[in-house]
């Protein structure tokens, strides 16, 4: 069976990745070990924002994130995103640091935007800008659009190693199924990327890093902000739940009922760990790798923030061929 281009991972990155390629008229098939946006994806706290971007090699492309999922909501109606802005505080080192698309609020501010705080903050740093979003419901959506721009999508098919030809080059992947060609393969695995890279020898620096997401049963209203502060990222997901990105379950449970009035019955309903991909130097890993022609790299933290602006930007490298400077300090060669 041959494919021109083949995406490994249906994640939202990998997701991603097959729409925007199929959308420009590409012949993808998207494959992944189970169920699309069923891995680590499924488990993200899914903050979106773009406020507050200033350092890194990926500034820049992590400044357009909320752009972005505004332009995919056009092209995908009823994309799951509530724009519904952060408020952070307590952070260590006194005085609070603002960025593009942030401002220092007062108390009597923040009262008005998260009324059953027990005690507001004297200063919070407000993102209005800010959002969050259903992380397994935008992959899905992301499926769906590849989908009906003629892409294959293969749950339930795990991918073995990388295949290349008597040249060196890419010629496809083995999977369990047997084998697929494919001119181009895209690799967007999480963190079986390292080992699919390491069955054609190549080095790609990405750990599993543990993602502790809290999932709590809590009153209608109790949060309507995504609200960071030293004990937690939390957020509402539905009339009566919470989601909490955190050390501790015990000790999150405790701090959201104290920081909130009406939170006495909070109850915990599951706490899960997943292995995030994590690059070496935390920043993005997102490009060609030279040695192989034929082959590429999605590997990044903060994958539901970036999905929308890597997935069109790597598509776009894929199918013009030009290479796209937001994405100019993220390549692999830089270890």
């Amino acid at each position: 069976m041959s494919a021109g281009l083949v995406v490994v991972g249906a994640g939202i990155v990998g997701a991603s990745v097959a729409y925007h390629a199929a959308r420009a008229g590409a012949a993808v098939t998207l494959l992944d070990a189970g169920r699309p946006g069923a891995g680590v994806t499924a488990d993200s706290f899914a903050w979106i924002g773009a406020s507050g971007v200033r350092t890194g090699p990926a500034a820049a492309l992590r400044a357009t994130a909320t752009e972005e999922y505004r332009r995919l909501e056009t092209e995908l109606p009823g994309l799951p995103v509530t724009w519904s802005g952060s408020l952070s505080w307590g952070a260590a080192g006194g005085a609070p640091q603002v960025g593009p698309g942030q401002e220092i609020v007062d108390a009597a501010t923040v009262a008005a935007l998260e009324p059953t705080l027990r005690r507001p903050p004297e200063w919070a740093v407000w993102a209005p800008g800010d959002g969050a979003v259903d992380p397994v419901g935008v992959t899905e959506r992301l499926v769906a659009g590849a989908r009906a721009h003629g892409a294959r999508v293969r749950p339930d098919t795990p991918v073995t190693a990388v295949r290349r030809d008597a040249a060196g080059r890419v010629a496809g992947v083995e999977t369990a199924a047997g084998p697929l060609s494919g001119a181009t393969v895209v690799l967007a695995a999480g963190v079986a990327t390292a080992a699919l890279g390491a069955t054609i020898g190549i080095r790609v620096p990405v750990d599993p890093s543990p993602a502790t997401l809290f999932r709590f049963r809590a009153p209608a209203g109790l949060v309507r902000t995504v609200v960071t502060n030293r004990d937690f990222d939390l957020r509402q997901v539905a009339a009566d739940r919470l989601i909490a990105a955190a050390d501790s379950p015990e000790r999150t449970l405790a701090a959201v009922r104290s920081t909130f009035r009406g939170a006495a019955d909070v109850e915990l309903l599951s706490a899960r760990v997943r292995p995030r991909p994590m690059p070496a130097d935390g920043e993005p890993i997102v490009g060609p790798v030279a040695e192989v022609p034929g082959l590429y790299v999605a590997a990044l933290h903060a994958a539901v923030t970036l999905a929308p602006a890597v997935g069109r930007l790597v598509a776009r490298e894929l199918i013009d061929g030009a290479a796209e400077p937001l994405l100019a300090g993220c390549r692999l060669d830089r270890f």
